[in-house]
């Protein structure tokens, strides 16, 4: 089996590689969609698969995984910052709320996919604006929905965190990726 990570992100690909099995990683010529056109759940599943159909498009006999977040808080859909101003303005709107991250999975070839999101629940402290500050310059998290890297300082920002597989806030849920994969038995 030839598998292909769908993404340009360093750390799905350091999620993946912890399941030991070879494969190779490859950017998707998908233009995502922004938030604000569908409902949050569409908007990841839409994302997910568009970049999976993408990369499945240049290699058929290939089985590709994919994914997507965005970060939900009330009714505003989060995506990655892009910029410190952008980074500040999202942890103040987040500081002291409980947020969450939908987390699109896709495991796809040429005979049809397997899709699941799968949310993760994270609730803030209150942040005080020097906090916020001192942790964007640690950590540059301007890549990351909701502007923060949860296996890192950001876990710092939080009073707890809710959900079944804690790799998903990272990026790529592991723990259904592994079910669907079945890494174990591939050594067998």
């Amino acid at each position: 089996m030839q598998l292909i990570l769908a993404s340009t992100s360093p750390y799905r690909r350091a999620l993946l590689q912890r399941l030991g099995m070879p494969f190779e990683q490859i950017s998707p010529d998908f233009e995502e969609t922004a938030s604000g056109s569908m409902s949050p759940n569409e908007l990841v599943k839409h994302n997910t698969l568009g970049k999976a159909r993408s990369v499945l498009k240049c290699l058929p006999a290939a089985t590709i995984v994919a994914s997507d977040q965005v970060a939900v808080c009330g009714d505003i859909v989060l995506g990655k910052p892009g910029t410190v101003a952008k980074a500040e303005e999202q942890l103040q709107l987040l500081s002291g709320q409980r947020v969450t991250f939908l987390t699109g999975l896709c495991l796809m070839d040429a005979n049809g996919y397997r899709y699941e999101t799968i949310p993760y629940h994270v609730c803030f402290r209150q942040l005080s604006k020097d906090e916020i500050s001192y942790y964007i310059e640690a950590e540059q998290p301007l890549d990351c929905a909701g502007s923060f890297k949860s296996e890192g300082l950001g876990i710092s920002l939080f009073e707890k965190m809710e959900g079944d597989d804690p790799t998903a806030l990272i990026g790529l849920p592991l723990i259904r990726l592994s079910q669907w994969l079945r890494p174990l038995e591939l050594r067998s």
